[in-house]
């Protein structure tokens, strides 16, 4: 038994060895399924910030130059002889995280489109115009050409920090080139574009001061069209579109210009001509804590005009969690962090989703200019798990089970099977001594008679008894042992016939008459009235000898010696019980008792004899007789078998 444990403990760490390390590794492939997952949802939450950036950046950039005035010119086709409508730009802007748009002048003054020009500013707009008026007051502190080369340092810096970025594991199964060419694409470009205008766009573009600047001052335009080159000097054409006509209102720096109203056609007509600007692409710059401006910048015969949008830092921060985090499904594991950076260091930052104390993934990207100034991070402290983790859980808890069950069942039945060899071992040596005693006695007896020991016929008649006695002693042994035979090749047959019990119970007594009175023990029995059922006679004589001979062996050497036999009937069952005063049974043996040889390990069966097949033997003609039978222990002395038999007779 103990090589059979060392062999199973042995396969226990074979099988183990492979088997966990083929989990870690699986644990470990879903580990780093889950992070890349949650990374390409993260990355795809940035793009979808980054593409509502490049749109802003699309929608401001492809604005035409004079809509930053109260009047434009609706397309460039539109020349300055034609009708200007008002700006779309005029009215307060409907996202709330930009405060308004203004122009700031080569000389420092600004426009906005929400006041026309030399108009008294409506009562309603007077606050946001004078925000705007402090706007472009600070960035006229600002603007040094110091603080565009760190802008544009720090664009460079982002821009390596871009091309730096993980990739996700889409990379591995998609062609992310096409995406790359989408509006995103549009962010952080540094070259600036040529635009064509009209002569009425640049009217309406420039005040009155930077109109009717003296000829001789004029610094011609930086790219020309062809049509300006066939018709004369750019001074002239600057000239011609520069000057204002008598009919039209105009305004001097830090005011706003009358609103041109329907002007008539220029003395000269500029319908085909067509003037080139230079348009730089969306930069930032801080205003203060809570401000940003960002502005492109315009020029124009050798003019700068910053023409941009005020942006609200909170409320746009505010603004990107809402719209594309706080009602997302991560929301409620992850927390998003988007921050404002002015020249290395957070200013602003706003927050949305779950608390994370400890994440255990973080991922960050800073964005492409003009938004160079944000920057998101995403964090996480439990890690989604995988539908493929619980189908794994789930298998291996099966697995093990099984595995587990299977070794038990093979050590319960190596075990199983060695203690029934034992038992088996045992039995022989016990049948030889059950047979070897009975032997002796009736050869020992048969001699003394021989020899005449006996003298007298009362002493005769003794000896006699007891070779009776010893010859059905070992007359009941030997038919043990074939019944059992039998039950083991399987060639029991029963003769059931239908009687009361009465028969039988009346025969066991006289079987049983003569040793019963050698060992001292009283006999009762207490029957109730049964109805017939079938049985067969002489597996019942064999059951209830086997039973009461197992109660005389151990309660002889008690003080109270008494077996009862008790019958009664219940709803189709007949039940027989056969009741002692012995020491009775241990509670864990009470349904081990009629197992195969299997005796109780005490210190009065190793006294005993015994064969361990008798109430074994019991047990296979009962159930041969479709019964039951069960041991229990009496409330007082001894223990009680009760023996339960179909009563209907089929």
């Amino acid at each position: 038994m103990k090589k059979l444990k060392i062999l199973i403990l042995v396969f226990c760490v074979t099988l183990s060895v492979p088997l966990g390390y083929f989990v870690l590794r699986t644990y470990r492939s879903l580990e780093q399924e889950e992070i890349s997952e949650l990374r390409y949802f993260a990355v795809t939450l940035f793009d979808q910030i980054e593409e509502e950036l490049a749109s802003l950046v699309l929608k401001e950039e492809g604005r035409p130059v004079d809509q930053y005035r109260y009047y434009y010119a609706p397309s460039q086709g539109i020349s300055a002889r034609q009708n200007l409508v008002p700006s779309p730009l005029s009215q307060p802007p409907k996202r709330p995280y930009i405060l308004g748009y203004l122009q700031n002048d080569p000389d420092g003054s600004f426009h906005t489109p929400l006041v026309k020009n030399d108009k008294a500013i409506p009562p309603d707009r007077t606050e946001l115009v004078a925000q705007l008026n402090e706007v472009n007051r600070i960035f006229n502190q600002k603007r040094t050409r110091a603080t565009e080369k760190a802008e544009a340092k720090t664009d460079e810096v982002l821009a390596k920090r871009e091309k730096e970025q993980i990739s996700t594991f889409a990379d591995k199964y998609l062609d992310l080139s096409r995406s790359k060419n989408s509006s995103r694409a549009y962010l952080g470009q540094e070259k600036s574009r040529v635009e064509e205008i009209t002569p009425g766009q640049a009217v309406n573009l420039a005040s009155k001061s930077q109109r009717r600047t003296p000829t001789k001052r004029r610094q011609p335009l930086e790219i020309q069209s062809e049509q300006e080159e066939s018709k004369g000097p750019p001074s002239e054409v600057a000239g011609m579109a520069g000057e204002p006509r008598e009919d039209q209102e105009s305004v001097s720096e830090g005011r706003y210009a009358g609103s041109p109203g329907r002007p008539s056609a220029p003395a000269v007509s500029l319908d085909s001509q067509k003037l080139q600007v230079e348009v730089a692409p969306l930069q930032a710059i801080f205003i203060n804590d809570r401000q940003i401006f960002i502005f492109r910048r315009i020029a124009i015969n050798n003019q700068i005009f910053r023409q941009g949008f005020v942006l609200l830092i909170d409320e746009f921060l505010t603004h990107l969690a809402d719209e594309y985090f706080s009602d997302q499904p991560m929301a409620a594991f992850a927390n998003l962090r988007l921050s404002v950076i002015d020249r290395g260091e957070e200013t602003t930052s706003h927050q949305s989703g779950a608390t994370v104390q400890r994440p255990n993934f973080s991922l960050e990207r800073m964005f492409p200019r003009p938004f160079s100034f944000l920057r998101a991070s995403l964090t996480c402290a439990r890690i989604p798990e995988s539908v493929g983790r619980s189908t794994l859980n789930i298998m291996m808890v099966v697995l093990a089970v099984i595995i587990l069950m299977g070794l038990f069942a093979i050590y319960q039945s190596a075990r199983q099977v060695m203690a029934l060899s034992d038992r088996r071992s045992r039995f022989v040596s016990s049948v030889t001594h059950e047979l070897k005693t009975p032997l002796t006695n009736i050869r020992m007896y048969i001699e003394m008679l021989e020899q005449g020991i006996a003298r007298d016929p009362e002493r005769e008649q003794e000896y006699l008894r007891i070779l009776g006695s010893e010859s059905s002693r070992l007359s009941r042994l030997i038919n043990n042992v074939l019944e059992f035979s039998k039950f083991e090749k399987k060639q029991t047959r029963l003769n059931l016939q239908a009687g009361t019990l009465k028969e039988v119970v009346q025969e066991v007594k006289e079987v049983m008459q003569e040793k019963l009175r050698q060992e001292g023990f009283n006999l009762k029995v207490e029957m109730e009235e049964l109805p017939p059922f079938h049985y067969d006679r002489e597996a019942m004589i064999l059951i209830l000898i086997n039973v009461i001979d197992n109660s005389m062996k151990f309660g002889k050497s008690l003080s109270r010696r008494e077996i009862t036999i008790r019958t009664w009937p219940e709803p189709d069952r007949v039940k027989i019980s056969v009741s002692d005063t012995g020491p009775g049974i241990p509670r864990h043996d009470l349904t081990k008792i009629f197992d195969d040889f299997y005796r109780v390990d005490n210190d009065l069966t190793r006294t005993t004899g015994g064969t361990g097949i008798g109430l074994a033997l019991v047990k296979k003609l009962v159930n041969l007789m479709g019964g039951s039978v069960r041991a229990e222990n009496n409330d007082g002395p001894g223990c009680a078998i009760t023996i339960s038999l179909p009563a209907k007779i089929a």
